[in-house]
């Protein structure tokens, strides 16, 4: 894994993330979800935190069972001991950091080529996640928060809902299905949506910005090295002048 090929990965990592919790909550009981969301963490986890160092010790494929049931198993052990709030905040902290890292070589560096515009899609993605992830403690704290949303639930099966409701928000669908009631919940809400638009915004100015930047040095350098081939034909010519001058 390379910063020339890593964001595939996290790509994914983060369809099957989506796909699983979809698929979890369409077939599966209330246990399935918990246990397919851990186990798409540690993909994350392996596949944002792998991009650096190629000793990476989760990268190792014997790993990965190990810290799948191992990450499995604490979930369970916090959802039955009551801390659902300390497991959203740490899948906070994770999805905020993965952003920060794909954001950071992502936007405004260096020549845009495939794999950037991959890891701006991932970014966008993992604001979604984050925005859900922010949903779930609302409602968690604050019962009652959003239409349509049970109250007495646990995290994972209001999580794959605020999904859905996040990606509705930011692409600024508002189906209407889904509404908040609570004044910390609408400013989420709206602040999401707003987020959302910049984002697009500044993502298409970066990708233009960057392009039209690269076409112009293409442009100088074959403007440089026609000019130099001139310069190197009129030298011969040059001369031939001087010595008829001469003669």
């Amino acid at each position: 894994m390379t910063r020339q090929d890593n964001f595939i990965y996290l790509t994914f990592s983060l369809i099957l993330l989506l796909l699983g919790t979809s698929l979890a909550q369409q077939f599966f009981e209330d246990s399935v979800p918990r246990l397919v969301q851990s186990t798409i963490i540690v993909t994350l986890l392996v596949a944002v935190w792998g991009v650096d160092s190629k000793d990476f010790v989760l990268r190792k494929t014997y790993i990965f069972p190990l810290a799948i049931l191992f990450f499995s198993f604490f979930g369970a052990w916090l959802d039955n001991a009551g801390f659902d709030q300390v497991y959203l905040l740490l899948l906070l902290s994770f999805l905020i950091s993965s952003a920060l890292r794909t954001a950071k070589q992502v936007l405004f560096t260096g020549d845009i080529d495939g794999n950037k515009i991959l890891g701006a899609i991932c970014l966008y993605l993992l604001m979604g996640l984050i925005w859900a992830v922010l949903y779930t403690l609302v409602q968690l704290s604050f019962p009652g928060s959003f239409t349509n949303i049970s109250s007495d639930s646990a995290w994972f099966t209001l999580f794959p809902d605020f999904i859905y409701f996040s990606f509705v928000t930011i692409t600024t669908l508002g189906f209407g299905d889904i509404s908040p009631l609570s004044p910390i919940s609408r400013f989420l809400v709206y602040f999401e949506a707003i987020v959302g638009q910049f984002y697009l915004a500044i993502l298409v100015a970066s990708l233009v910005g960057s392009h039209m930047s690269n076409f112009g040095n293409n442009s100088n350098l074959a403007k440089n090295i026609i000019g130099n081939n001139d310069k190197a034909n009129n030298i011969p010519a040059k001369n031939d002048a001087l010595e008829k001058s001469t003669l």
